[in-house]
């Protein structure tokens, strides 16, 4: 098995303008949530002070006021989170392809984005199939191989080795100049079946790696905690609060985008130059019943395109 972690550090070095601009969201979207929730207490309480809430209704208040927040923050997370992590794997995906970095990389992510994809919608409902073909073909490969004792151990890992490989095939979506992102995704899956090996493998070991890093961070980090801890147990508690914050930033904000840039890498780098074959979707498909609902997308939106053009074709001879 082949690592590419060199090239793929490389990439995320030229792309590291998306790891700051997620992280600038990540601590907007925190430091929005605490004044959200902030003033629905502070409200809460005024209320109950004065008498004009009973405890019932303000405990329904609170929870209509959960309820609201987690409405948007799916909002915010499909519309805003995702655009900007789609973005980011397109930059990716040309700085592998072609070597090269675009001018302005945060304007290139997001042309690349709306150029292929009229909706949001449309690029989450591809990529939720994929990571479900993905996870259905790696759990039917990997329980007649050797890796089986491994995947016992590490547990939920490959299903988490699934969420960055569609992120994989979604980058092969933007080096193609296939105008159905349906028979592209199609063609990324069965280009991953061909290569599942190096690329699941590689996903596993680093994945692992970075549990590895952030409980180390986490080491690392404790310290603060520990001397804050002589002063008062509250004071400690904020420590321990802070320590948690500090070691998730690192490993959301930079460990996890270094370990999506090392499989989009490792994909690209292992399937170039190769194309689909019908052993290999026939292999897939038979691992994966999420995969014929994909081929099917993709057979609708090319029937689409086929009649669009055929009508393109004859208007002007209906002008004649």
């Amino acid at each position: 098995m082949k690592l590419h972690f060199r090239q793929a550090t490389n990439v995320y070095r030229k792309t590291f303008p998306f790891v700051l601009l997620r992280i600038g969201v990540g601590i907007a979207l925190g430091v929005a949530t605490v004044l959200y929730f902030g003033a629905v207490l502070w409200i809460g309480h005024r209320f109950l002070e004065a008498g004009t809430f009973s405890g019932w209704i303000a405990a329904i208040g609170l929870l209509v006021a959960v309820g609201l927040f987690v409405w948007g923050w799916r909002l915010v997370s499909r519309y805003v989170l995702y655009l900007v992590k789609a973005a980011h794997i397109a930059v990716i995906a040309h700085v592998v392809d072609t070597g090269e970095v675009p001018s302005n990389q945060l304007q290139y992510g997001k042309a690349q984005v709306t150029d292929r994809f009229a909706e949001a919608s449309a690029l989450f409902a591809i990529d939720q199939v994929v990571k479900a073909v993905v996870k259905q073909f790696n759990s039917g490969v990997v329980s007649v191989s050797k890796l089986k004792k491994l995947i016992r151990l590490v547990g939920k890992a490959i299903a988490i080795a699934a969420s960055y490989i569609d992120e994989a095939i979604i980058a092969h979506l933007f080096i193609t100049d296939d105008d159905n992102p349906w028979q592209s995704a199609r063609d990324g899956i069965v280009l991953y079946g061909k290569n599942w090996k190096p690329v699941l493998g590689s996903t596993l070991l680093i994945v692992l790696g970075s549990y590895v890093a952030a409980f180390v961070v986490l080491l690392s980090l404790t310290p603060i905690a520990s001397v804050l801890g002589g002063r008062s147990p509250t004071v400690e508690s904020i420590g321990w609060v802070v320590v948690g914050e500090l070691g998730l930033t690192v490993y959301t904000g930079f460990l996890k985008p270094w370990v999506k840039t090392v499989v989009i890498t490792t994909f690209l780098v292992e399937s170039r130059g190769q194309t689909p074959d019908s052993e290999t979707e026939a292999r897939i498909a038979a691992r994966s019943e999420r995969f014929q609902d994909l081929v099917e997308k993709a057979d609708d939106d090319m029937s689409v395109d086929q009649s669009r053009q055929a009508t393109e074709r004859a208007t002007p001879e209906a002008g004649l």
